[in-house]
């Protein structure tokens, strides 16, 4: 599909891909290897799709995510398959991809391991790619979550997450960590989404919008109806 024929989400994903990739190969040049982090859902997929297909010195690049529901790496609902289905293809294979699970069977026996995996990566990350949810939760950043004041404060590199308003625990990034990036970007869709972040940005309470943890940072802001 050409360009001009491409719905605007569509679009909108080859421009985020075009920025990535410039943004790792900057990187690529001064140090011997990049990492970015990516989120899961539906949202990024397109967007996958299009960097998978970008020139790059891929085998120079490590991919972990911002969070993880607690499942095996081949379940539905893995962020993991997300990744390696939709980015992990074609010239992409070559990069490394870091999981956030294990063998345990919680998050919090699993912690200790995710972490000393990702402390071995090359921070800062070149960029972190965050998405949204309708509650303002970014990454496992949720507003009812029982961790969330720790995920917000701590300086661990992850956190394990029981939230009442979703089925699975999970492990997340902590926002310090998110925050230790070069470049972040938030990508969103749809006309919802674009209300919550215009409440996140009338505001201050980030418990109430978790999101606006990162609205004081540069945040380039990828939006398509």
């Amino acid at each position: 599909m050409s360009a001009n024929a491409a719905t605007p989400r569509e679009h909108l994903a080859h421009q985020l891909a075009e920025a990535v990739a410039e943004a790792l190969r900057t990187d690529l040049t001064r140090q011997a290897r990049a990492l970015l982090v990516v989120s899961g859902g539906s949202t990024p997929v397109p967007f996958f799709a299009a960097l998978a297909h970008q020139e790059l010195a891929w085998d120079r690049v490590d991919i972990t995510l911002a969070d993880e529901r607690w499942v095996a790496e081949d379940a539905t609902d893995s962020n993991a398959r997300l990744v390696r289905e939709h980015l992990l293809v074609g010239k992409a294979q070559q990069a490394r991809f870091i999981p956030l699970t294990t063998g345990h069977s919680t998050p919090e026996e699993g912690v200790e391991e995710v972490a000393g995996r990702l402390e071995q990566l090359t921070w800062p990350a070149s960029v972190v790619i965050l998405g949204m949810g309708g509650d303002g939760h970014t990454a496992s950043l949720f507003p009812d979550s029982r961790e969330l004041s720790l995920a917000l404060a701590t300086d661990a590199t992850v956190v394990a997450v029981r939230t009442p308003s979703q089925p699975q625990a999970r492990i997340t990034l902590s926002a310090e960590r998110l925050h230790h990036a070069l470049r972040h970007v938030l990508h969103i869709s749809g006309d919802d989404k674009r209300t919550v972040l215009g409440r996140a940005m009338s505001g201050d309470d980030v418990r109430e919008l978790p999101i606006r943890a990162f609205l004081s940072c540069p945040l380039a802001i990828y939006w398509a109806p």
